[in-house]
């Protein structure tokens, strides 16, 4: 059975810094892109950045955020940096299982139940 497990979220005051951790169980995904995804409240879920061959950002985290992978530990990282409040939302991640879009998250599957990040003023 494939699952994904998200941690590391929390409160944390505008400018802090979090660590999320995306780990996999049930089979690899060294040779996946694995991406991290954002819901808010009442919004669609939109794309952060995500990791393959390549590295990509959204623009709204490009400079703040850092996405790594593990491939010994089948895990994937989102350093948060310089957060804000509207950097609200519960985080996901997931590996890409088809061939749309990379910023798509039709494209993804397997995702786990997400970690809640809050950024008070």
């Amino acid at each position: 059975q494939v699952q994904l497990e998200e941690s590391g979220g929390g409160l944390v005051q505008a400018g802090g810094s979090l660590r999320l951790s995306c780990a996999a169980s049930g089979r690899t995904f060294s040779q996946n892109v694995v991406g991290w995804f954002r819901q808010a409240p009442g919004k669609e879920r939109e794309f952060v950045a995500a990791i393959g061959s390549g590295i990509y950002y959204a623009d709204f985290v490009k400079g703040r955020f850092t996405i790594s992978r593990d491939n010994a530990k089948n895990t994937v990282y989102l350093q948060m940096n310089s957060l804000k409040p509207e950097d609200t939302a519960v985080y996901y991640c997931a590996p890409k299982l088809s061939s749309g879009s990379l910023s798509n998250f039709k494209s993804y599957g397997y995702w786990g139940q997400g970690t809640q990040v809050t950024v008070s003023s």
